[in-house]
């Protein structure tokens, strides 16, 4: 997806996209003003983080908290391209109200990454917190780092070397799950999708089965114009719900140079994936997507990114969420994008 990014920059520039600030700051720590919400407070409104720009959001359900990991588009760009530093956490308790826990990890906390913070997704184990991201090795390709915190929203402490360092470009959106047998899997990857064995202390993976590359095969992903010839470009999610394993994804439809989101499932954590079809339109949306889904006080959450901030762009995107529901058989209908989500706990 990001090889294409240097024309696609030219375009944005000319068209008028340099970004203006995002709107007014909120104190880390604290409450995010109620942009949008009604008197009643029972909807939040889109996009959900308005301070500062992020994209990629990665939520985790703690108990009677979702906790949301983003990246953070700067708003100054360096060299026409995403310019990217650090991950950032907040929290609620009613999809309403966020809680902005400011930068959580970083570029500086890493010794051996120069560049591109890109998208995190973290889980809880054994009461440590690990956050998997992707970085610029420096003087080298793209690989993927591991922040370890005793506490949700950090700070997070980085391993002190990459957890998978292929010296390629593909090792980027890391994806985690724990199965219920207790095996954790990390999916990750642009063009291919890839996945390791995780072992149990959560920051090294089962080197005899080493990195393994699923079939790119349109049966598994659906016909699209990314590299493999499929739909699949980026961003996978992995997730488990009622025995069915889902990932979802950002795709590239036949013809189509902009990311929609699409997913496939399979009866078991390693495949084989049977394509699902299109989770949410390219419309209204800003060249990347990245998705990011969570059961949270019985009610399924889609989170999205699009560019609707003031000043946005494809290089200054901002975190959406709404509300969906699974068919019968499991499958998921093509999900709008919102303006509003209605809170937790309100009918």
């Amino acid at each position: 997806m990001r090889r294409q990014l240097c024309l696609l920059a030219a375009l944005a520039l000319c068209a008028g996209l340099i970004p203006a600030a995002a709107e007014e700051e909120a104190p880390q720590g604290g409450e995010l003003s109620n942009y949008g919400r009604d008197t009643m407070e029972a909807y939040g409104t889109n996009p959900i983080i308005r301070n500062i720009y992020t994209a990629d959001p990665a939520p985790m359900v703690c108990g009677d908290t979702l906790y949301l990991y983003t990246t953070h588009d700067e708003d100054v760009l360096v060299n026409d391209f995403y310019t990217m530093r650090d991950w950032r956490c907040f929290s609620t308790k009613d999809m309403v109200h966020w809680t902005d826990h400011g930068a959580v990890f970083s570029l500086d906390d890493i010794s051996w990454a120069d560049d591109r913070a890109w998208a995190p997704q973290a889980v809880e184990r054994n009461g440590k917190y690990y956050l998997y991201c992707p970085v610029h090795k420096t003087n080298g390709g793209m690989a993927i780092a591991v922040g370890i915190s005793d506490s949700p929203t950090g700070p997070f402490t980085d391993l002190g070397k990459p957890l998978v360092n292929e010296g390629d470009w593909n090792d980027i959106d890391p994806t985690v799950f724990i199965d219920d047998d207790g095996q954790a899997y990390l999916y990750f990857g642009n063009p291919e999708l890839r996945y390791v064995l995780l072992n149990e202390d959560m920051v090294s993976y089962d080197q005899k089965t080493g990195v393994v590359k699923v079939p790119m095969t349109v049966e598994s992903f659906g016909a699209g114009s990314h590299d493999t010839g499929t739909s699949y470009g980026e961003g996978p999610w992995f997730y488990k719900r009622n025995g069915l394993y889902y990932m979802v994804y950002a795709a590239f439809a036949p013809g189509v140079h902009m990311e929609h989101l699409a997913y496939a499932t399979s009866e078991s954590p390693v495949g084989p994936w049977k394509y699902g079809g299109v989770l949410m339109t390219e419309e209204g949306g800003v060249f990347t997507n990245h998705p990011g889904i969570a059961d949270f006080r019985g009610r399924s959450y889609l989170f999205y990114h699009t560019g609707e901030l003031p000043g946005g762009s494809l290089f200054h995107r901002s975190v959406c969420v709404t509300e969906f529901t699974y068919n019968e058989d499991g499958s998921i209908s093509t999900v709008p994008k919102s303006a509003t989500v209605r809170g937790a706990g309100q009918e």
